[in-house]
């Protein structure tokens, strides 16, 4: 697919327009559209085939004309004319965080920065403070983030990279010589962030499935190619690393490559005790083979239950196998609906009723508007007299969409100072107030987590959102002590979030599962900005299964009823 690749283009021009100092309308127009592009589950080439290009909300004709033309020659002629007189490396600044295309523009023209090195000679020299609007604190910010992206990891977020893995997984499948196909490694336990994609295959025909493999469509490049492994280069520059495996090891096979290290280590040191050998080609004891062909085989041999691939981190999963004690987890199909979503009337791409109806055809029973307040300017935030108009248009949808709930929500700010960026009386009248921090990151830990505490002893936010504030790869989290917020939210009943977006999960696996070994409730949600982002509750699930989390654990598996009592003012327990 070619969503990435195109959504990189738009969001290189709104960068190239903004350095440049180009018109906002512009530069806005071309994000929205990147987003949309991101987002996308459908193989864009396909939406463009069948002329529905312009149906996508944020894609307008001069767009989808930009679409069609890198589809035919792959390439825009729009970003290749903006980029003329523009210094390549300056497209590399953008990579530091917390270092925008404004602050890149001012570096340019003031200091002549073309570079990461030429940032690093000016920081040296001590001139950007001179700048007009950033003085000594912004210079030293630039600084941190430039230590931070030299660390960077190098690795991609698991939403931005698992439409691709399962894709090529699709295609694989579809192959005669293909008896089996399973995605392995750190995409199959569903980590975070993803090196690169590993894929096994059983087959008694390996050098046709290699074949298959190096001939997909979204192959840009092979890098290896034998008789039973290969590599390849995708879109995005991912790797992606086939094997192939006669059938009678595939379990045996599947189980050493999904991993964890750890896990097989602790695997192994089992096999050993019990006199038996345990390998990628199955496991054996005195010459014979004991099991093989599936992992629940090996694990039923082992004398374990069937560890589900995200809890294999050696964290007490294998121990907890023995005993029967596995928790049963979460799945996708359990939740109801999904408590933090935007519209159109904030930040958000498409209308309520379209949300009411793409969360209905999700199979939900409801789904919570819960756009910016009024303090978010940046995210065109909702006063007090517009939240009360989009009240009114929330119960217009409900009478004209049967068979879903809309509730009427809001994301609101937790200042600077920990108070509530909506007056009590008005938060007080809607069906679920979810609270956030989108301002004073840099503050100490003790403030920041003050803020979060006192949100939660406010007897009308339901939810914390994003408790960290973190942003994969690109933005640290925020200090903040979560054993003092999660003992709030337990004491009081507010519930903490699992942010689903690919590029927060947030909270992550770890804290989910403190947050419900110490009596916290916690919430799913997608954050999403457009209806092509409600897929993604599918990683909020992920992150939550391998924090050990079942579902009396999540609030959005009540039914509608049951749920409005429990976000009622007072929060009774469920």
């Amino acid at each position: 697919m070619k969503n990435l690749e195109i959504a990189g283009i738009f969001e290189h021009l709104a960068d190239v327009i903004e350095i440049k100092g180009g018109e906002p309308f512009r530069v806005n127009a071309y994000r929205r559209a990147a987003r949309v592009l991101s987002d996308l589950p459908e193989d864009i080439a396909a939406v463009a085939e069948e002329g529905r290009l312009t149906e996508l909300a944020g894609v307008g004709k001069g767009t989808a004309a930009k679409i069609e033309e890198y589809l035919e020659t792959g390439a825009v002629s729009a970003y290749d004319q903006e980029m003329k007189g523009v210094p390549e490396g300056l497209l590399e600044l953008l990579a530091i965080p917390g270092l925008g295309p404004k602050t890149i523009g001012l570096l340019w023209r003031e200091l002549d920065v073309r570079s990461v090195k030429g940032l690093r000679r000016e920081l040296r020299r001590g001139s950007i403070p001179t700048l007009p609007g950033m003085g000594a604190k912004k210079a030293e910010n630039i600084a941190a983030g430039l230590r931070a992206y030299a660390s960077r990891s190098g690795r991609s977020t698991l939403g931005s990279i698992l439409p691709t893995a399962e894709a090529i997984l699709t295609d694989l499948r579809g192959h005669d010589a293909v008896l089996a196909a399973d995605l392995a490694g750190s995409v199959r336990r569903r980590r975070e962030t993803i090196g690169d994609i590993d894929v096994l295959a059983a087959s008694n025909r390996p050098g046709e499935v290699i074949e298959a493999f190096t001939e997909l469509s979204c192959v840009e490049e092979v890098l290896a190619s034998g008789e039973t492994k290969a590599s390849a280069r995708v879109e995005g520059a991912l790797q992606v690393d086939l094997r192939v495996v006669e059938p009678a090891s595939y379990g045996a096979a599947l189980l050493y490559f999904t991993g964890s290290r750890d896990h097989n280590v602790h695997l192994r040191g089992l096999a050993q005790e019990r006199g038996a050998r345990l390998n990628e080609y199955g496991l054996t004891k005195g010459g014979r083979k004991l099991a093989g062909r599936t992992e629940e085989a090996v694990y039923h041999k082992l004398g374990l239950a069937y560890i589900p691939p995200e809890l294999r981190e050696d964290r007490g999963e294998i121990e907890a196998a023995a005993e029967g004690e596995l928790p049963d987890l979460l799945t996708v199909d359990v939740l109801r609906g999904d408590l933090h979503v935007h519209s159109d009337w904030s930040d958000g791409l498409a209308g309520i009723e379209t949300v009411a109806r793409a969360a209905k055809s999700r199979g939900y029973s409801y789904v919570a508007i819960t756009d910016h307040s009024h303090s978010l300017g940046v995210a065109n935030g909702l006063s007090v007299e517009r939240l009360r108009k989009q009240r009114k248009e929330i119960e217009r949808v409900n009478r004209s969409v049967k068979g879903i709930r809309v509730l009427a929500g809001t994301e609101v700010d937790i200042l600077s100072d920990g108070t509530i960026d909506f007056p009590d009386e008005e938060l007080a009248r809607l069906d679920v107030v979810v609270a956030s921090i989108h301002s004073g990151f840099r503050q100490p830990e003790d403030r920041i987590t003050k803020r979060m505490v006192a949100a939660c002893g406010n007897p009308h936010v339901d939810i914390i959102a994003h408790p960290t504030g973190r942003l994969l790869e690109h933005r640290e989290p925020y200090a903040v002590d979560l054993e003092r917020v999660m003992a709030a939210a337990a004491e009081t009943g507010t519930a903490l979030e699992i942010n689903a977006h690919h590029e927060r999960l947030d909270l992550n696996d770890v804290n989910a599962r403190r947050a419900v070994q110490m009596g916290a409730s916690l919430v799913i949600n997608t954050d999403a900005h457009n209806t092509d982002q409600l897929w993604s509750i599918e990683l909020g699930v992920a992150t939550a299964r391998r924090g050990w989390v079942e579902s009396g654990d999540v609030l959005n598996t009540l039914t509608p009823a049951k749920l409005l009592k429990r976000l009622s003012d007072g929060r009774a327990s469920a």
